[in-house]
């Protein structure tokens, strides 16, 4: 006990550093007539800041009612907690590295300088002339952290209902400095090498749903299977699960079409895109489903609109409605296709993060090389798609080797699995000391 006190202890006076070092590195001057911004953009990111971050609370639900009763609120603790640190590990050194002045060759970035933005130095309410030219770069900062802080939280799924909270806390942060940042750099930075290949990435497909697949694959694989893993549970609330689809629909927008950067025909081009998308997907998993013998169900309905909200992510401001449809419509049949082997095999990930957002934007990454407006496959063009072939191949092996490794690290310093009896009361009693239902405290 005294071993886990002071690993708190450590924790606790990180963030008392951390807020030393907020005051002592203060931010630069604030100029308020940069002749560069633009009310309306300015007005739209806002907006599409907030409906971003309110995803996370939806990813909450959306998996806390997937999960057994037992673990209810410590499943939607992992979401909302990565809020708070990713958050200061954004500030600290996170944008640094995925926006920082780029350290690699010319057109061949591979991260950001650390010192660049540390503590959010010269993160200012100014225009930038990269990142955000009409907005200001301090919107720009927050609008990405939101990107940052889901990403590991779609992760948690896979694992729901084994991992040490301090553990994910720590493999949280890990994973942001070093898998999340740099790919975010390679992607989306002027100089990112991704980028400059022609990769195409509107909103996040490769950087968020494909690292995390990838991340999740691989914890899935490290943790092992769940003691109870043959027996087979019903979800714990399903209106938790419309409740948290719905909430991740509406915040999509704000995901896709905030990208665009601007208050612009784009912007609403990635609106009908992902509307159109995800209410594709949704179908032909009912459909399919039926088409199988099941029954339409609240759960297919719910995992069909986010696989095509993840699909549609990549090409959103890039291919016109027509193909948005079809590519809700194969990424549904491919995910549903991908669980139903995944529940045949011996490989536990639990709420299927890989066969949803890792297939999801494997799909989206190739079908953006198909169709993308002038230099997808269909116009002709091989270039594009040969690209995103070989960016699948890097990020694939990046995102599943480094996030094995950093588990592997991980598991040496603090356990990543919780004990056998923490496991069977069930992680909202043995990690918090919580319960959805306390009627089964009497497990203890």
């Amino acid at each position: 006990m005294k071993k886990k006190t002071n690993n708190w202890w450590l924790l606790l006076a990180l963030i008392v550093i951390a807020a030393l070092l907020g005051v002592f590195i203060p931010t630069d001057s604030i100029g308020l007539d940069d002749p560069n911004l633009n009310a309306g953009d300015t007005a739209w990111m806002l907006t599409a800041t907030a409906l971003v971050l309110l995803m996370t609370p939806g990813l909450a639900f959306f998996y806390g009612g997937m999960i057994q009763p037992r673990n209810i609120i410590s499943t939607m603790l992992q979401s909302f907690i990565a809020m708070g640190v990713i958050s200061i590990i954004w500030v600290v050194v996170g944008f640094s590295i995925a926006f920082g002045d780029s350290i690699g060759w010319a057109g061949y970035g591979i991260f950001g300088n650390p010192s660049s933005f540390f503590m959010f130095k010269n993160v200012s309410i100014n225009t930038h002339p990269d990142l955000s030219p009409t907005f200001p770069l301090a919107l720009f900062a927050m609008f990405q952290l939101k990107f940052a802080i889901i990403t590991p939280a779609l992760i948690t799924g896979s694992f729901a209902g084994r991992v040490r909270f301090r553990a994910y806390m720590l493999f949280m942060v890990l994973f942001s400095i070093f898998i999340y940042a740099p790919l975010a750099h390679w992607t989306w930075h002027p100089n990112g090498f991704l980028r400059n290949w022609g990769v195409l990435d509107f909103a996040g497909g490769t950087v968020v749903h494909m690292s995390a697949g990838f991340a999740a694959l691989a914890g899935a694989i490290i943790l092992g299977k769940r003691k109870d893993f043959n027996k087979e549970f019903k979800p714990a609330n399903i209106p938790y699960v419309l409740l948290g689809a719905g909430m991740l629909w509406f915040g999509w927008f704000g995901f896709n079409a905030g990208s665009a950067l601007k208050a612009d025909s784009i912007a609403a081009l990635a609106l009908m895109n992902t509307n159109t998308a995800s209410a594709a997907a949704m179908l032909t998993w009912i459909f399919y489903d039926a088409a199988k013998g099941k029954k339409p169900s609240a759960i297919g309905a719910s995992i069909g609109l986010v696989v095509g909200l993840v699909a549609i992510t990549l090409a959103a401001g890039f291919v016109n409605t027509g193909s948005s449809i079809f590519i809700g419509v194969i990424a549904a049949i491919v995910s549903n296709y991908a669980i139903a082997l995944r529940s045949k095999s011996q490989f536990d990930d639990t709420l299927d993060v890989f066969p949803a957002h890792g297939m999801g934007g494997i799909v989206g990454m190739l079908a953006t090389a198909v169709f993308a407006n002038e230099v997808g496959l269909i116009h002709g063009e091989i270039t594009t798609f040969l690209f995103h072939l070989l960016a699948l191949v890097i990020v694939g092996i990046f995102t599943f080797g480094g996030s094995y490794l950093l588990y592997k690290l991980i598991d040496l310093i603090v356990p990543l699995r919780v004990s056998p009896k923490g496991e069977k009361i069930g992680l909202d009693l043995s990690q918090h000391d919580e319960s959805y239902d306390f009627a089964y405290k009497e497990e203890l």
